[in-house]
């Protein structure tokens, strides 16, 4: 009879050197402690305010606020409660935030491309802007446009009408600014923003969907801690992206639309879906004609056709659908009609704009700079003007170098918008500093700001990160 081998008896020494055992053990000491720390400091924060007769909550949210908000896109009054002014302040935070990212990226990779124009006078001021502008604190810089470019505009009464008086484009005063805009309502551009915010939620969903179906999962307890983190990421966005976008009740303390239901209920709404839907057809699009002129060798001009169908679609709704109007003078109002901004807003988006625009402007500068000099004679070797260079070749190489330090800026960007209190912008900052001066709560209210501000840069963390995988060099 064959003698079957003994398995090996546990023993303490052996578990005691193996490295695994210890890695492990360490972090489960880290998480520990941590948790430890954060016991004793919320203890001892909780005895402090007993002894003030203070006990912690957020139930005072729900008392009016009894202050008002100078602009807002959510129909505030000032006998609303605290939940509604916060939220007020979270949408008017995501309203520059948002469009800063847009401009400031615009103004940024033009004044980094321009850092290598042929031309003197372009490559000069680009130089100064850059020089200028990342060396001037931001808070002084907001000063600026507030106090010594848009204040000094002219009153209303002479106000600035741009390029003609009888058919203006843009209407300034030192009251606020009206340009050639689209006439969407407050609850379409909430809408909107709703929206955006769900499409950062659902690609970080689509990340843990990926790893599910790909099995991109270690082995061991390793790997079941991040199927458990997975399954825990896709069921808090759909519920999150489910008050997002289909709650229609006040009773939940969302004082909004969600922002499908407000998209599908007005016209305006119902052409941005459909700039939506073609997004994503022309994305779909793209990549077939990507693997078919890869992998079958085909010169992708039917599928270039319908790339061109549907960008011309989409400029036609942009230009046709949404109710553009220029503004017009009003003898009691100064100016009405148009996209309107009020000053505070002007100045904050101005500033945000210009002042990440110039970092921005050195990130892509350096992402050029990356690119073999090689690539720049291949591309002349084939005719290539230095233009059709820039655009074909060198920059699109130089997004693998870009997209890492933008996640950066982008994220500072959203942290300096509080600063917008500063010239008067209504922002989440401004109406939680109010907040907890009225009611003496500033641990809750900090706690919200807080979370917020993590949440929004969170999401433009890992959704940039995954831009970033995305265009990386895939090695074999």
């Amino acid at each position: 009879m064959a003698n079957t081998p003994s398995k090996p008896s546990f023993s303490l020494r052996s578990l005691l050197r193996d490295e695994r055992f210890w890695q492990i053990a360490f972090q489960v000491i880290l998480v520990i402690a941590v948790a430890a720390l954060f016991s004793y400091l919320f203890g001892n924060l909780s005895r402090n305010m007993s002894r003030s007769g203070i006990n912690f909550g957020f139930g005072f949210f729900k008392n009016p606020a009894s202050f008002a908000v100078g602009e807002d896109l959510l129909n505030y009054r000032a006998q609303d409660s605290y939940i509604k002014v916060v939220q007020t302040g979270i949408v008017n935070s995501l309203r520059l935030v948002a469009a800063g990212v847009i401009t400031a990226t615009i103004v940024g990779v033009a004044a980094g491309v321009a850092s290598f124009s042929n031309n003197w006078l372009l490559f000069k001021l680009s130089r100064a802007y850059v020089g200028l502008v990342r060396n001037v604190p931001l808070l002084l810089q907001l000063f600026f446009w507030y106090f010594a470019v848009y204040l000094a505009f002219p009153r209303k009464e002479n106000q600035i009408l741009f390029p003609s008086p009888n058919n203006p484009w843009l209407i300034a005063s030192n009251n606020k600014l009206n340009l050639v805009g689209p006439g969407l309502s407050d609850e379409v551009w909430v809408g909107l923003m709703l929206l955006a915010v769900s499409m950062l939620l659902f690609g970080l969903m689509w990340r843990a969907v990926s790893a599910f179906r790909e099995g991109r999962f270690a082995a061991g307890i390793a790997g079941w801690i991040a199927r458990i983190a997975d399954l825990a990421l896709i069921a808090v966005v759909l519920v999150v992206n489910y008050f997002l976008l289909l709650t229609d009740s006040p009773d939940d303390r969302l004082y909004f639309k969600g922002g499908l239901i407000a998209l599908f209920t007005n016209p305006e709404g119902l052409w941005i879906v459909a700039l939506v839907a073609l997004a994503a057809a022309a994305l779909v699009v793209w990549r077939i004609r990507l693997k078919s002129m890869l992998e079958d060798g085909q010169d992708g001009k039917a599928l270039l056709g319908v790339l061109i169908g549907i960008a011309i679609a989409a400029v036609a709704i942009i230009l046709l659908a949404f109710n553009w109007t220029t503004p017009t003078v009003d003898a009691a109002r100064g100016a009405v009609g148009g996209l309107e901004m009020s000053m505070s807003y002007a100045a904050a988006l101005t500033g945000l704009t210009f002042y990440t625009g110039a970092f921005i402007a050195e990130i892509v500068r350096a992402g050029i700079q990356s690119v073999p000099r090689g690539q720049w004679e291949a591309a002349r070797s084939v005719g290539l003007s230095n233009d059709k260079a820039m655009r074909l070749v060198i920059f699109p190489q130089s997004l693998r170098v870009l997209i890492p330090p933008l996640n950066s800026e982008f994220a500072n960007l959203a942290k300096n918008s509080s600063l917008a209190f500063a010239v008067g912008y209504p922002d989440l900052y401004s109406v939680a500093n109010t907040t907890f001066n009225q009611t003496g709560r500033p641990i809750e209210v900090f706690l919200v700001m807080m979370a917020t501000y993590l949440s929004i840069n969170l999401l433009i963390s890992l959704n940039m990160n995954q831009l970033n995988k995305a265009v990386q060099f895939k090695e074999r």
